[in-house]
């Protein structure tokens, strides 16, 4: 380990909050002087804090491993909560783990020895982020950090602050940069800078006549995929050139290094050029999107996945011991797998920033290179195989059609894909009826669409596509399909503009429930962002699914939000949208009869008094195998990142892989008080911010009964198929070093 780090001194700033933690906690400091070692210090800490553990059983049991899951976290008080993170401290300390966020790196964690030597010789080389971490932590012990729970108004005012898309004043700003991006866009079409075969003008128009023209073709999919930008300095040109001089370096920089850009021009008049006092810090949220990071720009090239059983191997397990045919098959759990076609569905309307599959980006086997993208003819034969996947498994009962994005692909590509899933769903209920008791096959219940277009190009939601889901749904629903789902993603309430909610509308009217997964990138951690989010998309019909951690290592830092303030988010701020017990029969019939769901979301919130239906869990994807936010902070860096010990979540099916796995530990990419700065830099009050020091143990929420697969009226098999489970399973032991 890096012990001359032990003999640097601790700089002033440092030295002034270690200070204030001894001056208000003079049991502390005792313990510290009269020390003569580290060891003797953390031995006294624990002596001093494991009563305070014990005045209540339960968190004593649940720091032993004795009692764990919802019910029982509920059970821990604030202060209980500070005093299991100190003793997970204490039992962790010392040992090191790889840290991804700095290849070759270890992360050690030493909390104790750094307080005894900063205290005692003013060493230790520990940063003030990691002092102010530990001063939070000993007023979270001590009773001056107190828990508390945000009061309903305090939450409602907190949403005020963030315009939706819809709101009339918005949308004039939106009508603005759109005539700003239709002249640019006529001035490069007529100079030639910009060429399409589609869409020319004819001899002899004039502006006012092209603008017209222009006009007609924004409705159109096809116009923003063909005039999509692709260089940074055509991105300034289009933004009146309001990006400064270092976004233009790192964006320079992104794009000599490899990465694409594919901006659309809808998605592009979402962002503010000169933006007037309501909509200040609106699309900021939007903009991290399109705007690189330097962070990504310098990795890119040796970005690493993050979720592991995302990489396939034809014929081999992978990381939860699931046997795949090839790279069109994911699959972490029993009952669903995600299917990628070989067709344009492997591209997107645009380029996420932190996209969860910037490696795939990295090695070109995802690109927007939409020409190439089309399907071969030979893949109308393998997708037939592909499917029989499915059909032959004894779980699966789930498909979710993504990429990419699936609605990327052209109406006669979806069209056959859904075709083949119907043939495979309706095979393999017919195989069932030759299988006898207790040897029956799990049948197709749920059929899912992964997109973000109606984000990020709503035109492609066209009558033409709404009649294919609208047939696919009336005869999947005779061979026994009962969810039919649209999976997408919106990231801000300025994204929810009339263009989207038209888009959504259509998806209702078809027959398909739509649902939202949101990542926690830290614009959208603003106090009252995502709970805005939720009351604007539920008043268009779209309900609520996962909350996401941002994933990924020093590439995704900038967006990346600490686990901590998913968790305040969903103690301070979703609460206000809970349901009582009573009301979720009713909620459950949501995903089902989506024709009046607009009309019941409204009246269904009013009855209850609340913005928005909480819906959705807070939760990260897990480097190893699902989804999870079940864990506890057992370490700290010098520098003041946290180190989480994450657990599986229990309360849903796994591959049995996870019961020979040891737990998952994660390295957070930035600490607390670097997050906090980063809010204050966006405009945030840092005060209103501040209990997010104390969460630092968490339990995942229990799955809302209306994300339920729907049962059937035979016993499927325990049987298991496509698994194997003899390869090598468990995490890298921790290192000690003391």
């Amino acid at each position: 380990m890096k012990t001359f780090l032990d003999k640097i001194a601790i700089n002033v700033h440092a030295r002034k909050i270690l200070l204030t933690i001894l001056k208000e906690n003079p049991m502390l400091e005792q313990i510290l002087r009269n020390s003569k070692n580290e060891l003797e210090a953390k031995t006294g800490i624990k002596e001093w804090v494991l009563p305070i553990l014990q005045q209540n059983p339960a968190a004593a049991a649940y720091f032993y491993g004795k009692n764990s899951g919802y019910e029982f976290y509920e059970l821990l008080t604030w202060r209980d909560m500070a005093a299991i993170r100190i003793l997970d401290y204490i039992e962790h300390e010392g040992e090191a783990w790889p840290d991804p966020n700095i290849p070759g790196e270890l992360a050690e964690t030493c909390p104790v020895k750094m307080l005894w030597l900063a205290t005692n010789f003013g060493i230790g080389g520990a940063k003030p982020d990691f002092f102010l971490d530990m001063f939070y932590l000993f007023r979270q012990l001590n009773g001056k950090l107190r828990f508390k729970i945000p009061r309903h108004e305090q939450v409602k005012e907190w949403m005020e602050r963030y315009p939706a898309g819809t709101e009339p004043k918005i949308a004039g700003l939106r009508k603005n940069n759109r005539d700003r991006v239709i002249r640019l866009l006529i001035k490069k079409i007529d100079s030639g800078e910009i060429k399409s075969n589609h869409y020319t003008f004819e001899p002899g128009l004039n502006l006012k006549q092209k603008s017209s023209l222009m006009n007609s073709w924004w409705t159109e999919a096809r116009f923003h995929l063909t005039f999509a930008v692709r260089t940074p300095d055509m991105l300034n040109e289009l933004l009146d050139y309001s990006l400064d001089q270092e976004t233009m370096n790192i964006l320079r920089e992104a794009k000599e290094k490899g990465i694409p850009f594919f901006i659309n021009p809808y998605y592009l008049s979402l962002l503010n050029v000169r933006t007037p006092g309501f909509a200040v810090g609106g699309d900021l949220a939007i903009r991290c999107y399109v705007l690189y990071s330097r962070q990504l720009a310098e990795e890119f090239g040796q970005i690493h996945a993050w979720e592991k059983e995302d990489k396939v191997q034809a014929g081999k397990p992978n990381a939860a011991g699931w046997i795949l045919p090839s790279h069109n098959i994911h699959r972490r759990y029993p009952e669903v797998a995600i299917f990628i076609p070989d067709t344009m569905g492997r591209a997107c309307g645009g380029l996420c920033a932190y996209c969860q599959r910037m490696y795939d980006f990295q090695s070109g086997r995802y690109n927007f290179n939409l020409t190439k993208l089309k399907p071969k003819e030979t893949w109308k034969e393998r997708l037939p195989k592909l499917l029989s996947y499915f059909k032959d498994d004894t779980q699966l009962r789930d498909i979710l059609l993504t990429g990419g994005d699936a609605l990327m692909s052209s109406d006669n590509s979806l069209k056959n894909i859904l075709d083949e899933i119907y043939r495979m769903i309706v095979c393999k209920k017919e195989e069932n009826k030759l299988r006898g008791e207790h040897e029956k096959y799990a049948e197709m219940v749920r059929v899912r669409i992964g997109t973000r277009l109606p984000a990020y190009l709503p035109q492609r939601v066209t009558p033409v596509l709404v009649k294919i889901l609208a047939d696919f749904k009336k005869k999947a629903s005779r061979a026994g399909i009962r969810q039919f789902v649209i999976q997408t993603h919106f990231e801000s309430p300025m994204e929810i503009t009339p263009e989207a909610r038209q888009a959504v509308k259509m998806l209702l009217d078809a027959g398909w429930a739509v649902v939202n997964q949101l990542v926690l990138t830290a614009p959208a951690s603003r106090r009252g962002h995502t709970a805005k989010l939720r009351k604007t998309l539920n008043d268009i019909g779209i309900l609520t699914y996962y909350t996401f951690t941002v994933k990924g290592f020093r590439e995704n830092s900038a967006n990346f939000t600490p686990n901590a303030r998913a968790l305040q988010e969903e103690i301070e701020e979703k609460y206000v949208g809970r349901l009582p017990a009573e009301e979720l029969p009713k909620v459950q019939k949501l995903l089902h009869h989506t024709g009046n769901i607009i009309e019941n979301l409204a009246d269904l919130r009013k009855n209850l008094n609340i913005p928005f239906l909480a819906t959705d869990r807070n939760i990260m994807n897990l480097p190893g195998v699902g989804k999870s936010l079940t864990f506890r902070t057992i370490g700290i860096t010098r520098y003041g990142r946290r180190i989480l010990q994450f657990r599986h979540d229990r309360t849903r099916n796994h591959s049995p892989i996870i019961d020979k796995m040891e737990t998952v530990v994660i390295v957070e990419a930035k600490t607390l008080a670097e997050y906090l700065r980063q809010m204050e830099n966006m405009g945030e009050i840092r005060d209103e911010y501040e209990r997010v020091f104390g969460y630092s143990l968490g339990e995942t929420e229990p799955r809302m009964p209306m994300y339920e697969y729907p049962g059937y009226d035979f016993e499927v098999t325990d049987k298991l198929t496509h698994l194997d489970l003899d390869l090598e399973t468990t995490a890298p032991n921790a290192l000690k070093t003391d």
